[in-house]
């Protein structure tokens, strides 16, 4: 088990081998497109799970 956390843990090298790599395949004219798309999809999701939770309040009255 602890082997498995130690695989899992991710240090500053490893995200800048993460950085790299995104670079490297997207380009640096890509990078704020995906972010911004990345982003609105997580505004929608979390807009999405607090009409999930005005719902099931709703019907708990």
């Amino acid at each position: 088990m602890v082997s498995l956390i130690t695989f899992l843990a991710i240090g500053p090298w490893q995200i800048a081998i993460i950085v790299m790599v995104v670079l490297l395949l997207f380009g640096g004219k890509k990078i704020p497109e995906l972010m911004r798309g990345l982003g609105s999809g997580i505004k929608e999701f979390k807009d999405a799970s607090k009409e999930d939770d005005q719902l099931e309040e709703k019907k708990e009255e």
